[in-house]
């Protein structure tokens, strides 16, 4: 049999029998322009049984592939791949990250827009300079050889020298920046040589510009054009302003990328994040006090459409606060509901009791006009050098908001949401957001997926597939599974019939009881660390103050977590407590004894507010509408709450088990995950949801037996260092 041409991008010795079956969909399917949906298991080679081929039918076909994904270590996974291959077959990679994490001097994007342009402005200035010194150099040797034209023409250059002369003094008060102008002066060629050589990480190219004296953003975006592959996060393809920007710098219309998604169930999320609009009160503000100083006909109607939108605003969620409910609010932005059923959300209704005037349309159309112009003039005072720094137009943001408000905010799978915050910088007041949330991610993703050559989207987490191409919008993807590959021998999973973890009974003292004889048994039956996830961090801390075994550690919220992981799995008879929707879930590898038993606490449904029903709400009109799910009103639950926190569990499971020589035990505490449940509570059971090869492993144990099946397990698997605990 004739070996597979795209294998020549495969970096090791031979692909698994699995890999090599799915590489073959994948490449059949890119031929054909087709989409694919891609589960394995941890260890099945996801990464390069999609990327191998995808590699192969760009070099066919003169496409370039982008991967991209949102967990960090992720990328650097995708760079160590991406590096042995080239090892191999040459190719030019580049790992893409964003301006922010690049930039030299540290300035925002649009005064780093507003020194770009300066800069280039200023090299094409010395370049004419230079070419005019050419010439008049040319004529005067001309002149000196008897040519009595050259001496009159030369005089003419001169006269253009002396105009370039006043250009040139015009920038000595304009911003530049010297990083990027070395990028267009300066001998860049040994950079890309190196750059190309292999694949370098972001930090290596920051720190190598920054000692030659380039910008190394700059240099990334002219890097990319018409590379083979590029790693980069998510934003560079969901956030449809900077995808725009993203494909032109690759040198490729949409048609000629292929893209790849890794950690693919968490595309849905993303997707909304990218889309949701905000306009916080303090633009508002600032625009109204920008308006008053403007000497303008359009100011004052602009000021009134804008002053009214404030006003409402603050009506809005003064007006929405329950008894007691602003002393508690702190410095995350907090979300109050304004919508209503029957009829426009509160805030859109205070803005029309509140309007007076010819018209806010009208008004509107001079705000959004001004806004624009007035930004267009810090534009040029910061290029010609009147400002030290790129002046923000708050008019231009706040018309824009207020415009979207009005013509998007009745679309269906939008929410209109007010947020509140208090200002923990300044006087410690509350002051409010609006905001347009995106419910329906694929109002964002299907003509991403509909102008793209094709795409790879995998996971190890990712079915059920026909929610995943509904919820994204795509159109007949394939769809490939493989389960796990690793020995069956090396792993067990346990359903612990314990009592559901219903949110009216976690402060039981009798559940609490059970929950914490169960994670100490896990604990003290495991020959290395446990993992702990629980629904909340605010449960992860309950039991962590109850457990007492080993050594115990605390993921909590807002503090870095590497420093924590690392300190855990330098240990060996330790406990983590962590969220199951914090960052410790997926994407992490825990190898070996780092890791040995994982357990879900309940079934960690997310905290269930007003935007996430409305997720739900719009999930039901649009499937209904469409005939999706026949008008079920179970459907919203099914696809925005349960299936998604399914396989948050499922990517927490996936934490032990790494390689076919380890092994490990994964434990689910909650009776919801039984058999028995299927039939004694069956709207609330959740064992259907997992795929059925998963299932098929689950063992059903009361809570005081999972010692005896982790000890018999683990003494299996010959995994204590000398006599194993006693039961």
């Amino acid at each position: 049999m004739s070996r597979a041409s795209y294998l020549r991008f495969f970096p090791y010795e031979e692909p698994y029998d699995h890999q090599r079956e799915a590489m073959g969909h994948v490449y059949d399917a890119l031929r054909e322009g087709t989409d694919v949906l891609f589960e394995g298991a941890t260890g099945t080679g996801k990464t390069l049984a999609a990327l191998t081929p995808a590699l192969e039918h760009a070099r066919e076909t003169d496409k370039t592939v982008v991967i991209t994904t949102n967990v960090h270590q992720q990328t650097r996974q995708f760079r160590r791949e991406a590096s042995a291959i080239t090892a191999e077959e040459p190719l030019r990679a580049v790992v893409f990250r964003g301006k922010s994490s690049m930039c030299h001097i540290d300035v925002g994007y649009e005064e780093c827009q507003a020194l770009r342009d300066t800069t280039r402005d200023l090299v094409d200035v010395e370049r004419e300079r230079a070419d005019l010194e050419r010439q008049a150099q040319s004529l005067l040797e001309e002149g000196q050889a008897g040519d009595g034209s050259a001496v009159e023409a030369r005089q003419a250059v001169m006269d253009e020298l002396d105009d370039i002369e006043d250009d040139l003094s015009e920038f000595q008060d304009r911003a530049t920046c010297d990083h990027y102008y070395r990028n267009l002066t300066g001998d860049t060629d040994d950079f890309f040589a190196w750059l190309y050589a292999d694949v370098r990480t972001p930090e290596e190219i920051f720190e190598r510009a920054g000692r030659e004296g380039f910008c190394g953003y700059e240099l990334l975006k002219e890097g990319v054009d018409r590379v083979d592959l590029v790693v980069c996060n998510y934003h560079h393809l969901l956030d449809p302003a900077i995808r725009e920007q993203f494909f032109r710098w690759l040198g490729r219309d949409p048609a000629d990328v292929i893209a790849v998604f890794d950690e693919a169930h968490n595309v849905e999320d993303a997707a909304r994040d990218h889309a949701r609009r905000t306009l916080t009160e303090t633009t508002l503000e600032s625009a109204v006090d920008e308006l008053g100083e403007v000497d303008d006909a359009r100011a004052g109607p602009a000021e009134n459409v804008v002053a009214t939108f404030l006003a409402a605003l603050r009506t809005a969620y003064e007006g929405a606060f329950t008894f007691g409910e602003r002393e508690g609010v702190g410095d995350a932005w907090h979300d109050l509901a304004i919508a209503n059923e029957d009829r426009r959300d509160d805030l859109t209704l205070a803005f029309l009791r509140e309007y007076t005037g010819p018209g806010f349309r009208e008004e509107l159309e001079a705000a959004l006009e001004l806004g624009g112009e007035l930004d267009q003039q810090y534009e040029e005072a910061y290029k010609n050098g009147e400002t030290s720094v790129r002046k923000e137009c708050p008019t231009r943001q706040a018309a824009a908001f207020v415009e979207s408000w009005f013509e998007d905010g009745t679309e269906r799978g939008t929410y209109p949401v007010v947020s509140v915050r208090r200002d923990d910088e300044g006087d410690g007041e509350v002051y409010g957001r609006a905001e347009l949330y995106t419910c329906i991610p694929e109002q964002v993703t299907r003509d991403l997926f509909d102008d793209l050559h094709a795409s790879v989207l995998m996971s190890a987490t990712l079915r059920p597939f026909d929610v995943t191409e509904t919820v994204l919008g795509l159109t007949d993807p394939e769809s490939i599974a493989y389960g796990p590959q690793f020995p069956e021998q090396r792993r067990r999973t346990y359903a612990v019939d314990g009592p559901p973890l219903f949110a009216r009974n976690r402060d039981d003292p009798g559940v609490q009881g059970t929950v914490t004889e169960v994670l100490t048994d896990a604990a003290r039956f495991t020959p290395g660390n446990t993992l702990a996830f629980f629904p909340s961090y605010g449960e992860a801390e309950r039991y962590h103050d109850r457990v007492e075994v080993g050594t115990t550690y605390l993921d909590e919220p807002g503090t870095p977590a590497r420093e924590l992981r690392e300190t855990f799995t330098d240990d060996d008879d330790g406990i983590l407590f962590t969220s199951l929707w914090g960052t410790l879930g997926e994407g992490v590898s825990y190898d070996g004894d780092d890791a040995r038993t994982v357990v879900v606490v309940g079934v960690p449904y997310p905290h269930l507010d007003d935007r996430m029903e409305a997720v739900q709400d719009a999930y039901n009109a649009a499937f209904e509408a469409d005939g999706t799910a026949g008008g079920a009103d179970e459907v919203g639950w099914h696809y925005a709450v349960e299936i998604p926190t399914v396989r948050k569990t499922r990517q927490a499971l996936g934490r032990v088990v790494r390689s076919p020589e380890d092994f490990g035990a994964r434990v689910l505490l909650d009776a919801r995950y039984t058999e028995r449940a299927e039939i004694e509570m069956p709207e609330y059971a959740v064992r259907g949801a997992f795929p059925a090869e998963e299932r098929a492993e689950m063992i059903d144990v009361d809570p005081e037996k999972l010692k005896f099946g982790l000890l018999n397990f683990y003494r299996d698997m010959d995994a204590y260092d000398g006599d194993p605990p006693a039961p």
